[in-house]
């Protein structure tokens, strides 16, 4: 194992029991074919994205793999917020194909909807048929995730969220044997994303930091990689947003997205997230902005039950120790970055509210806030950010 002391020269190897093997640092890419070996596999399914095909990085993966001798196939077209029938249709390709290892390439979404293709690709059923408290006939197949943004830390957990078009909600799919066996996290490849891009998922990361520390599900060891993440996540994102070939910040982007997800794999979120995926599910707005449009509120509201925690992101930040403080942060970091927007430039409407105040009540995420909302108290968050 080589190890350094900072990012910018990083080519680091870990062997992590909790979340599989780690590759990180610029030209990581490098080892997916020792990382698809170390599987017992030598074929391999690609789940990612269109945008990613017309960048390029599809087809360096595909060399990289089938340079050394590995077979391969390719579903490229996994949406934004990806649908049950998306995986459904993935999943479909993926047992035409036969048993592989599988590679999710993206961000959030297509990492997010791959452990669905790994799951049914062994398994019967459809997508919004599965009920991820049960645990399916088989295990599903090896998972190897390459995120290209630095935010949702999907690469570090067996469960996805993914859209049922039918009830406009968010549903939770996934089990244990699709947290991936490897994680290759290479700042390379998220040059190229836009700063539009890197904002948006930026915040997600920063407040997989925020809801990690103040959720009900909490202890020393999430609270420790919540802390970090926030930290780096809210020192380095301007930088990489100014500037997106910085491989430094993108570096860092990275490193602090992958703690956020250790932590939130831990700790659960929060309400923030449970507002956010009603909106996403309602009207489609961007994960990671449809999370900066509510966090100020909904961190105001918990603070009389989670005082301790926003002082800690207050002091990780370097807004001094009070909560209120935190608040201000974090509001001026996402309004820094383009990324703070009310919810009605979304698409929603005073005609939403109750119905959203419903849906986000009922998700799981929900639970786990430091202060117990009820719908009146959620409609009234969302009101307040319209």
């Amino acid at each position: 194992m080589t190890t350094h002391t900072h990012t910018r020269a990083c080519d680091l190897t870990l062997s992590l029991p909790p979340t599989g093997w780690l590759e990180f640092g610029a030209g990581a890419l490098r080892r997916l074919p020792a990382t698809v070996l170390r599987t017992g596999h030598r074929r391999v399914f690609v789940v990612t994205d269109p945008g990613l095909r017309t960048t390029g990085l599809v087809d360096l993966v595909v060399r990289t793999l089938t340079g050394a001798g590995i077979d391969c196939d390719v579903h490229d077209a996994i949406p934004p917020n990806p649908s049950t029938g998306a995986v459904d249709t993935a999943a479909a390709q993926a047992r035409e194909f036969g048993e592989a290892a599988v590679v999710a390439l993206g961000g959030g979404s297509a990492l997010d909807a791959a452990k669905g293709v790994a799951l049914l690709a062994v398994n019967p059923g459809s997508a919004a048929e599965f009920d991820y408290r049960v645990e399916p006939q088989r295990p599903g197949l090896p998972l190897i995730a390459i995120p290209t943004t630095a935010g949702t830390g999907a690469e570090t957990n067996g469960f996805g969220v993914i859209e049922d078009k039918a009830r406009h909600r968010k549903v939770y799919i996934g089990h244990d044997t699709v947290k991936p066996v490897a994680s290759i996290l290479d700042p390379e490849l998220t040059v190229g994303l836009p700063p539009s891009a890197t904002a948006a998922t930026g915040m997600d990361a920063l407040v997989h930091g925020i809801e990690s520390l103040a959720s009900r599900g909490a202890n020393p060891v999430s609270r420790g990689y919540a802390a970090q993440a926030v930290g780096v996540v809210s020192r380095w994102l301007p930088a990489a947003v100014e500037d997106g070939t910085d491989l430094e910040a993108r570096s860092q982007l990275l490193l602090g997205a992958h703690l956020a997800g250790l932590a939130l794999s831990i700790s659960g979120l929060g309400l923030v997230h449970g507002v956010a995926h009603a909106v996403t599910a309602r009207v489609g707005a961007p994960h990671g902005l449809a999370l900066s449009a509510v966090l100020p509120e909904v961190m105001a509201w918990c603070a009389p039950q989670a005082g301790d925690a926003l002082a800690r992101v207050a002091r990780e930040m370097g807004a001094g120790q009070d909560p209120a403080s935190a608040v201000d942060a974090c509001r001026k970091l996402a309004e820094q970055v383009g990324a703070r927007r009310p919810l009605s430039a979304y698409g929603v409407t005073a005609d939403m509210v109750e119905d959203l105040a419903r849906t986000a009540l009922e998700d799981a995420v929900t639970g786990n806030s430091p202060r117990r909302p009820t719908e009146d108290d959620i409609a009234g968050l969302i009101t307040s950010c319209l």
